[in-house]
């Protein structure tokens, strides 16, 4: 009977969704304000926990349409709260606002030409990553929202995050602090929705993935000691640097011969090593840093395990020591899948079925995840490619470009996505720690 029931809400759901709000002359008020406020943000863009002008230029719009604003939250973020005419739900949408020390490379008229300093170096600042898409979008759903509250059967709350590609070195930021600081709570979300931009999808299409999204992200230091002696003799000493090459090696057999690939990707890389100081000499140690990227939980607990074990047993067996230590950056981007099934049948309705489609799992990070460990989350990416376009160009980097003809349709789908979760008696359980 549980069963029975839980189908029949299914199908009422999917039968109020079908519908849809006619907001359409709302959407189209604002579309040009939201292709005005993406180029503003991109021509004067900001590095994390530095996003001072954004956040101004944020709380400001938010307060004119008359939403509860609360500022300096995990240093720069803004965080609005919109409440709907009857009681229900609480919903949140959350967009990132912060941009990347790389040079622009572009002749757009709204190229960014504003330089600061990071870690001691003058560098450009660019949104690199279209966090300046996302930021005027969710800017555009507020207003959308505040002017229809009637169709709104409960809460919704605007979080504009700052410092997702990670905070100066130092300083806490990030989805971290914001949910440190409670920004799931008062009032506590039921409810998760956000996206990105994809310079490599074309324009009008939302691509999504169930389960594990983007990969958690970690951080590792293998530390080699070794005995220091002349390069003309190395038996006489003990070489971390051939250690550290058969380390290497090593770490990626566990990926090729001890991960179950069919499950999920996963990747082990080494980024940067050191070690040395002259042609002659073996030094004495070694040190390497790198990431791990997984998709699963049970991999990822794995993948640490086998790596600590083998960095200590490969360095022995070469007469040397050495330490693995893996500190967590991000989790798994995990997209339940209870709350994807209950809001497909809306991103449809919204961008057209042929339009919306499945995509394999990005081995990119996404500090979204640590929301999602709060309340059940739906991640998905919006396209921002110009159809037919032959050559794109990837995020990170000064050639970066999206075609902001459609940021609509990222307005019409968090809204609509927002309304129908509140108008929806549905609500996905947590699974603090999913399985793949």
């Amino acid at each position: 009977m549980r069963k029975l029931g839980l189908m029949a809400l299914v199908l009422f759901g999917v039968s109020v969704q079908a519908q849809g709000p006619n907001l359409e002359k709302d959407y189209k008020a604002i579309e040009s304000k939201v292709i005005d406020w993406r180029r503003e943000i991109h021509q004067n863009p900001e590095l994390g926990n530095r996003e001072f002008k954004t956040a101004e230029k944020i709380a400001k719009h938010l307060e004119s349409l008359g939403i509860e604003v609360q500022t300096g939250v995990a240093h720069t973020g803004v965080v609005g709260l919109l409440k709907g005419d009857l009681p229900g739900k609480v919903v949140a949408l959350r967009a990132d606002i912060d941009a990347l020390p790389v040079t622009e490379r572009n002749d757009l008229p709204f190229k960014s030409t504003v330089t600061t300093e990071f870690m001691g170096e003058e560098v450009g600042v660019m949104h690199a990553c279209g966090h300046d898409t996302h930021t005027a979008i969710l800017m555009g759903v507020a207003e959308v929202m505040s002017k229809n509250k009637d169709k709104i059967k409960g809460t919704v709350k605007f979080i504009f995050q700052p410092a997702e590609e990670g905070p100066p070195p130092g300083e806490e930021g990030g989805a971290l602090l914001m949910v440190k600081e409670g920004v799931m709570d008062n009032p506590k979300v039921d409810a998760i929705f956000g996206l990105h931009i994809n310079s490599q999808t074309p324009v009008g299409v939302i691509k999504y993935k169930s389960g594990g999204t983007m990969a958690a992200a970690q951080e590792f230091t293998i530390n080699v000691k070794g005995k220091q002696s002349h390069g003309s003799q190395p038996w006489s000493g003990v070489d971390p640097i051939l250690i550290s090459a058969k380390i290497i090696d090593g770490l990626q057999s566990i990926i090729s011969r001890e991960t179950d690939l069919t499950n999920e990707a996963a990747v082990i890389t080494v980024g940067k090593i050191r070690s040395g100081v002259r042609f002659n000499i073996i030094p004495e140690s070694a040190e390497m840093i790198g990431t791990i990227r997984t998709l699963d939980y049970d991999m990822k607990d794995k993948l640490n395990k086998r790596m600590v074990e083998m960095v200590s047993d490969i360095a022995k067996a070469y007469g040397g020591e050495a330490t693995c230590v893996i500190k967590d950056a991000t989790d798994i981007t995990y997209n339940n899948p209870e709350l994807v099934e209950q809001m497909l049948p809306t991103i449809k309705r919204v961008a057209g079925e042929a339009n919306v489609q499945t995509q394999k799992a990005v081995t990119g990070a996404e500090d979204f995840s640590y929301f999602q460990r709060e309340a059940p989350g739906f991640f998905f990416f919006l396209g921002g490619m110009t159809p037919g376009n032959t050559e794109s160009y990837p995020h990170h980097t000064p050639d970066f470009l999206i075609d902001d003809s459609d940021l609509l349709l990222g307005v019409r789908a968090l809204t609509e996505m927002s309304i129908d979760y509140l108008n929806s008696d549905l609500t996905p359980r947590l699974d603090i720690k999913p399985k793949g």
